[in-house]
């Protein structure tokens, strides 16, 4: 007779050839009807989850899901950040800061003003859920312009938002959390703006210290003993980061974004790296980070709880058409207007405007807001839960097409 542990290890196993198998297969689809391949995971997900098939049944707050979670979403970042160029970062990094702290300020009072106003619940409640929705995700972004090819500086402006807000809306949907809770007493401004800036400084020193210690282990003239085994550094390296921004109580998916940035701007350091090896350093993270999309879409398309989610559905549509349309918007031209340096055009803008997809770190927040009964947490959790569905079906599948319209495609400039 089996035991336990042998079961759940079969179970796991199963589950994770199927989501490779499903994965493999929407892969081509989504290339076949060049879609980005996120949207048909997610669908795929949720076709094989309990809800439908049943297939796939992982709970979200298990250790199996929670490890996807991070160590998936800690990848794709390091990925999108090694694909940023510093010369272009140099242009646009008062957007950034500005869209990525006080542009989520913007986001949260008007989905929270909106959710209050809509759905009836106290405002500290609704401002709990502007705070959950506020950031953007990486886990989507990044894959999206991997594919879709858009204008460097508006592509890297994006995606460098989306790893730092996340940091932003942890702090603020924690701050608010201890008042509702009563645990943190009332809102500080001024402990929120230290929270934030001592998070980005750690994050951006560890993630600096092994970005330069990777470089230098395995493409260093002299000393790159480690080259053979540049694929499993960067492993290392991304764990590394993360757990050691953590454990000083910063943003780990800061450390791990700015280590890619690092370790992909090498050649700024002196660092260079033969052509076979950087080729095939490149084949494996490009494997890496398909791998992850497939975990971390098809996993959470199959948690989508219909039945919950089919009590807020009108009211949720509406709050998120608020987010997509009045506060996305209000958010980017209060915040890129301004970077007279940047000189961002009316259609960057407007791009930006519409790309804000809702992904995993949203879904972690509401995930953790249910597991601590938080008052007012089925409602957070379930409207979130369409906003990311809402968000990633629609606005991902339109960047092409809306980038095309605006002339930011690649092959149109």
């Amino acid at each position: 007779m089996e035991s336990a542990a042998i079961h759940s290890a079969k179970h796991f196993l199963l589950i994770i050839g199927l989501i490779l198998g499903a994965g493999s297969f929407s892969g081509i689809l989504a290339s076949k009807f060049k879609v980005p391949d996120v949207v048909v995971f997610l669908l795929v997900g949720i076709g094989l989850g309990p809800e439908v098939l049943g297939m796939i049944d992982v709970k979200a707050d298990s250790a199996f899901n929670q490890l996807i979670l991070i160590f998936g979403s800690c990848y794709i970042l390091f990925d999108g950040g090694a694909g940023l160029k510093l010369k272009v970062l140099k242009e646009v990094w008062m957007t950034i800061v500005v869209i990525a702290t006080i542009g989520v300020v913007i986001t949260v009072t008007i989905t929270g003003f909106a959710a209050n106003q809509i759905l009836g619940i106290p405002l500290i409640t609704a401002l709990l859920f502007g705070a959950v929705i506020a950031s953007t995700d990486p886990a989507t972004l990044v894959p999206v312009f991997k594919q879709v090819r858009i204008k460097d500086r508006v592509a890297q402006a994006v995606m460098s938002e989306s790893a730092f807000n996340d940091a932003m809306g942890a702090i603020v949907t924690f701050s608010l959390l201890g008042v509702i809770m009563g645990t943190g007493g009332e809102f500080s401004l001024s402990k929120a703006a230290f929270d934030l800036i001592s998070n980005a400084v750690i994050g951006l020193i560890v993630g600096c210290v092994m970005g330069y210690a990777a470089s230098f282990l395995i493409a260093h003239e002299k000393f790159s003993f480690l080259l053979e085994y540049a694929p499993l550094v960067t492993l290392m390296s991304v764990a590394g980061a993360y757990m050691s921004a953590e454990n000083f109580h910063a943003s780990g998916f800061m450390s791990v974004f700015v280590f890619g940035i690092v370790l992909g701007n090498k050649d700024v350091l002196g660092f260079e790296m033969e052509q076979q090896e950087e080729e095939k350093l490149e084949d494996f993270i490009l494997t890496t980070s398909l791998i992850m999309r497939m975990f971390i879409f098809i996993l959470l398309g199959s948690q989508v709880d219909f039945a919950m989610m089919g009590k807020y559905l009108w009211s949720g549509i509406v709050l998120v058409a608020v987010l997509m349309l009045i506060a996305r918007p209000a958010t980017v031209f209060c915040s890129a207007l301004p970077d007279r340096r940047a000189k961002w055009s009316l259609n960057e803008m407007l791009f930006m405007c519409w790309t804000r997809e809702t992904g995993v770190i949203p879904g972690a927040l509401a995930g953790i807001l249910v597991g601590m009964k938080v008052p007012g947490a089925e409602i957070i959790s379930s409207i979130t839960f369409i906003t990311i569905l809402m968000t990633i079906i629609i606005q991902a599948t339109t960047t092409r097409w809306l980038a095309g319209k605006l002339g930011l495609l690649v092959e149109d400039v």
